[in-house]
């Protein structure tokens, strides 16, 4: 083997053409690695159904819910006729809020868990309040205190406890309930309203007012299905909302495959994820007519199979861990169970994605005046510290040299009095940065949501929902059609990620 100083240089490869040549996309389109994932190592693809394979209209889906959920609470639960004419703010949630059930307040994370933004029905909570309730410590999780808006059905349930507050605490009376009394109602109701499938029958009567048809939909499933790979879908709905649902997006959507089924070797229902991935239920056998029939240990194609968890089903697929790739919408449901319990590799689809990326380039010009102004920020901190070291040297100097000339002297305090004024004028440049930077940001966030900003940060930090995201979902995109424009071999990489003290 040569030794290192026997090894003749070569030339870097010229990588301008490659670079500078790029295939037009749609950036919504696109599907954003984390970690690397190579699909020709995949040999199975799951997917969940809700908000994964079928997306929803948003507004339909929470004007719905809002209104069923009012219904049951005057119904079962006591409350007034007045809560219906309640104007409701349906702009108001995003997804990755935390509700606290204690005080009512709604607040948004950073990557660390610190508080950000925090409001009380839509009206934000002050600083110095925010600052004295959750003081500068990350927020614990323990107990029932609080719970996260982590799905795109949850949107609905706490868009009316803000609303429900702001009716009565922003007119200065007193709420009827206690916080955790309102948001528990609300959150049973809403769940009366899945179980007694009034809330399904009335999306079942009108699927294309609440159901988005995409037309790429089959084709991306015919896609992964032509190089060999098996398809699943693994949902929590139960065998006729999902049969009704798939039909309507699948069924004729191709010559040569006549029923959604077809697309699928094997269909799972009331999967009760997460508990899925941690339980034992078996797989039972379910007719087209939605009976039980008997436990299974095998599957047959097109089957249809109730319940199960993830040991019997890789052993059903003879396969585990990253040869398996879930395809879900809920980040701890879906994504975070399914990679801690199985090491499945993960794809997160984030229906939000479409908007946020078009409200991104839109702002664009904004983000990068956003950058420039950091990093001054950060320039003139460093040049104050040195300005401010100076002058605590000079006056050192001054302190310890006793036997000064008066013309040393002079020099010394002409000297301090020149990085004095150095001082003050980086600090005011320092302020008008600070200044500048805060009025582009908060014109920034308006643009994307006037209460909460961009859902994938909170201010210079990563939300919590965007660090988990970035933690938990190898990859992430918009839609599962957007697979539609990647070979079912791509390899997805990641960039390399740079530690603060490697950066330029």
């Amino acid at each position: 083997m040569p030794e290192p100083d026997d090894i003749k240089p070569t030339a870097p490869l010229d990588l301008s053409a490659i670079l500078e040549a790029r295939p037009p996309s749609d950036p919504a389109r696109r599907i954003y690695a984390n970690r690397n994932l190579d699909m020709g190592s995949i040999e199975a693809v799951g997917f969940d159904m809700d908000y994964t394979v079928a997306q929803y209209h948003q507004r339909a889906m929470d004007e719905l819910s809002v209104r069923m959920t009012v219904d049951k609470l005057i119904a079962n639960h006591g409350y007034p006729e007045e809560i219906r004419q309640i104007p409701i703010d349906y702009d108001f949630i995003i997804r990755g809020l935390v509700v606290d059930k204690e005080t009512g307040h709604i607040f948004k994370l950073d990557e660390h868990r610190m508080v950000g933004r925090c409001y009380h029905g839509y009206t934000p909570l002050p600083e110095e309040q925010r600052k004295a309730l959750y003081g500068r410590k990350p927020i614990r999780f323990t107990g029932e205190r609080y719970s996260f808006v982590d799905t795109l059905f949850s949107l609905s349930e706490i868009t009316l406890v803000a609303g429900i507050i702001q009716h009565y605490e922003g007119q200065g009376q007193k709420l009827p309930w206690t916080y955790r009394q309102l948001f528990d109602d609300i959150r049973h109701s809403i769940d009366e309203a899945h179980a007694d499938d009034s809330l399904k029958t009335e999306i079942l009567a009108d699927l294309p007012k609440y159901i988005v048809k995409d037309s790429d939909l089959g084709p991306t499933l015919h896609k992964l299905r032509s190089v060999g790979k098996r398809l699943f879908l693994l949902t929590n709905s139960e065998w006729f909302y999902t049969n009704a649902v798939m039909s309507y997006l699948l069924d004729e959507a191709l010559p040569f495959y006549h029923s959604w089924r077809d697309y699928f070797d094997f269909v799972g229902v009331r999967a009760r994820k997460p508990g899925f991935f941690v339980g034992r239920e078996p797989f039972i056998e379910l007719s087209e007519e939605g009976e039980h029939g008997e436990e299974i240990t095998r599957y047959k194609r097109r089957g249809i199979y109730w319940g199960g968890n993830i040991q019997a089903l890789e052993a059903m697929l003879k396969l585990s861990g990253d040869e398996i790739l879930y395809v879900g919408d809920h980040m701890y449901g879906d994504i975070l169970r399914s990679k801690k319990s199985g090491w499945w590799r993960t794809a997160l689809v984030v229906q939000e994605m479409r908007e946020s990326i078009h409200l991104t380039h839109k702002n664009m010009d904004q983000l990068k005046r956003i950058r420039q102004l950091e990093q001054a920020a950060s320039r003139l901190d460093d040049d104050i510290n040195y300005h401010l070291t100076l002058l605590k040297s000079l006056g050192r100097v001054q302190q310890l040299i006793v036997a000064l000339t008066s013309p040393e002297t002079m020099v010394i305090d002409a000297t301090r009095e020149r990085a004095r004024e150095e001082l003050n004028r980086k600090r005011e440049l320092l302020k008008q940065t600070l200044a500048e930077l805060e009025k582009v940001e908060a014109a920034v966030d308006h643009d994307f949501n006037r209460y909460w900003g961009r859902i994938f940060r909170e201010r210079n930090e990563r939300s919590w929902f965007g660090a988990q995201v970035q933690s938990y979902a190898d990859i992430y995109t918009g839609q599962v059609s957007n697979f539609l424009a990647y070979s079912p071999g791509q390899l997805f990489r990641a960039p390399r990620e740079d530690m603060p003290h490697e950066r330029e």
